[in-house]
């Protein structure tokens, strides 16, 4: 189905006083919603290829890319063997324990269970985030002052 065909079909609908339709194809599946007044509020457009799923929001005049599931990369599999040390609250990741002090671990740095990896602040308190295992750092996912979500990757640890 291409663009033409689609807008058609959005223009059909809206001037058939339909709320909303939904069409579904081989490898493409549309939903088309109207509001009371009968214009197009929102239209989704979602290709389906063997590799991932893309969709797209349609507009009447426009086409635009929502999301793109992209196939697992060889970086996903060769990083298996890590162990993830993952953010235990909500907050603000900081690398250091204060702007004029040295960074707790740098990629290469060796911890111990119970070495203190970071610090991220929640309402006002300082939480330090201890290393629940021992190993080497191999990657720092999460960047200095950024906010984080409760269990986001922040290390990758080899624990070899």
């Amino acid at each position: 189905m291409d663009l033409k065909e689609i807008q058609n079909l959005i223009k059909f609908v809206a001037n058939s006083g339909v709320a909303e339709v939904k069409l579904e194809m081989d490898d493409v599946k549309i939903t088309i919603r109207t509001t009371l007044e009968g214009s197009t509020e929102t239209t989704y457009v979602q290709h389906m290829p063997a590799q991932g799923a893309l969709q797209q929001a349609v507009a009447p005049q426009q086409i635009a890319p929502v999301a793109v599931a992209a196939p697992e990369t060889p970086a996903v599999a060769e990083n298996a063997h890590y162990i993830t040390i993952k953010s235990p609250i909500i907050g603000t990741f900081y690398r250091k324990p204060s702007p004029d002090k040295p960074m707790f671990v740098e990629v290469g740095s060796t911890i111990a269970k119970g070495d203190v990896l970071c610090v991220i602040e929640a309402m006002k308190l300082f939480n330090e985030i201890e290393s629940e295992i021992s190993g080497k750092i191999v990657k720092i996912l999460v960047d200095d002052m950024s906010p984080v979500e409760f269990d986001q990757p922040l290390f990758l640890v080899d624990p070899s």
